[in-house]
């Protein structure tokens, strides 16, 4: 807000700094809620790409706590289950998973056309329940000769002991910008660009649209770079930006010129 060059009444200069506190945090509250629903959505499908990785059949996946694989090959679509059991265990990444993932798949992860449907079943990371599906789509390969995919997703985090609920959808284009022609799964990496939309912990809808390409890699659990935007349906829009490439769960958000410098995460 403005600098206020005259003298107010306290009661104004109460009801000000309520409004501004007000404010703050309700751009928080869009920006993490928005942040909690990328983390998860992303980190479900790293637990595929882990899985996927390996043709050993059940065995300590990196990401560990996996108790069971089963990958069904005579159906139509071929599908794996993916098994955490029941009870919380803390992964090789410090992520606290239990319950279980279904994956149908029409073909290899590197094929042109193949559709990969994730489905979660049960299942929680950090206490937060999540459910509903996230369908990739391989769709060949761009002018630079990088894989890339379309990817929709249409879900819903709940908070643990149901303190609240966050829609998300988006819909979005992953490249496969490193990695792609090594058979190592560490040096992964990809740039995400597209959309989304959602309804945050209060109620309140709002518009997401990547600015800067969104950079994801395996050996990270969070977005380590890129920048978007966020539009309540009643509110400013404001800028959210993940940094340059370090691997840390912060991000600044921006909202009309003033950062807000964000530290923690899920």
């Amino acid at each position: 807000m403005k600098k206020i060059a005259f003298i107010l009444s306290l009661a104004s200069i109460v009801s000000l700094v309520a409004c501004r506190k007000e404010k703050e945090s309700f751009d928080n509250t869009v920006a993490r809620d928005n942040q909690t629903a990328e983390t998860y959505f992303s980190d479900m499908y790293k637990v595929v790409e882990d899985v996927s990785a390996n043709t050993e059949g059940i065995r300590d996946y990196s990401i560990g706590c996996i108790d069971t694989v089963i990958v069904d090959t005579v159906s139509t679509p071929r599908t794996v289950l993916i098994d955490f059991g029941n009870d919380d265990c803390v992964g090789t990444d410090g992520r606290i998973r239990k319950g279980t993932i279904l994956v149908s798949y029409t073909g290899r992860y590197r094929e042109a056309g193949t559709v990969i449907t994730v489905t979660p079943q049960t299942y929680s990371v950090n206490g937060f329940s999540i459910t509903g599906t996230k369908t990739i789509t391989n769709a060949g390969t761009n002018g630079l000769g990088q894989p890339y995919f379309n990817i929709e997703v249409n879900g819903t985090i709940t908070a643990p002991a149901n303190a609240y609920d966050i829609t998300w959808q988006s819909s979005r284009v992953r490249t496969w910008v490193e990695g792609y022609t090594t058979a190592s799964l560490l040096d992964d990496a990809y740039e995400i660009t597209g959309n989304a939309n959602g309804v945050n912990r209060f109620g309140n809808p709002y518009t997401m649209n990547i600015t800067t390409p969104l950079r994801a890699e395996i050996g990270c659990p969070w977005l380590v770079s890129g920048v978007f935007s966020i539009t309540p349906e009643d509110g400013e829009m404001r800028s959210i930006n993940f940094g340059s490439g370090d691997c840390n769960a912060g991000y600044v958000i921006t909202v009309d010129g003033t950062d807000y410098p964000i530290n923690g995460g899920n």
